[in-house]
């Protein structure tokens, strides 16, 4: 049988979307059947921020998040049936950085029952979009996998340039017109999301994994 991959993941400007599609590029050739699951905000005291991109209001929005990210809040989210129940050999797990950790919709799953089932002696791999801080958030997805019964084999993180000042303007600048802008505020600003070189890496942490979980299959007779 094919080896199987889910991809778990939140993502409100996509960035996550696109370390999935440079992964799953990996996993195709391999001959890997691939599965994904995007979780869905659907906290009634949320939700409506994320209706549409570009933000509405961009300092309000990312503003009133700070309160439930620092109580390290879970909230209401809509889980796919794939993220739910499956035979997976791996469960790749993407998670935005909000407020300097795991963004809500992903800690809540993690905090599921539906997690607890599905990754209970299952090997998973996390890894991180973010503009500065990943630290925190790549350690909770891992806490919070391992505390379901899942084994962790491989975390990494996805940065924006920039500085702490110059980055968060550029990603603010992002978020409230949704184009690449050469200044904000005055300031000159670098490109936010992922860079060029994201695509590369992205792939490279996917071989990484298959040759893991390849080889102890082997190793298995699997």
């Amino acid at each position: 049988m094919k080896p199987r991959v889910l991809f778990v993941y939140y993502t409100f400007t996509k960035q996550a979307l696109r370390v999935t599609e440079d992964m799953e590029s990996v996993f195709r050739d391999r001959g890997w059947d691939i599965t994904r699951a995007q979780i869905e905000l659907t906290d009634a005291r949320y939700k409506d921020r994320f209706k549409q991109f570009p933000l509405q209001h961009r300092y309000l929005d990312i503003i009133r998040l700070l309160p439930a990210q620092l109580r390290r809040a879970t909230g209401e989210i809509r889980i796919p049936r794939q993220a739910e129940v499956g035979d997976y050999d791996l469960v790749c797990i993407g998670s935005p950085t909000w407020w300097l950790t795991t963004c809500m919709p992903i800690r809540s799953y993690l905090k599921s029952g539906a997690a607890a089932q599905l990754l209970e002696g299952r090997e998973v791999a996390a890894f991180v979009v973010c503009r500065r801080y990943w630290k925190n958030n790549l350690k909770t997805v891992k806490r919070l996998a391992e505390a379901n019964g899942a084994t962790s084999i491989g975390e990494t993180h996805f940065s924006y340039l920039g500085g702490q000042v110059r980055s968060l303007l550029s990603l603010i600048s992002y978020l409230g017109t949704g184009e690449y802008r050469d200044r904000y505020l005055g300031v000159k600003i670098p490109p936010t999301n992922l860079q060029p070189d994201g695509d590369d890496a992205a792939r490279a942490f996917a071989v990484r994994l298959a040759d893991h979980v390849e080889i102890v299959s082997t190793s298995r007779g699997g």
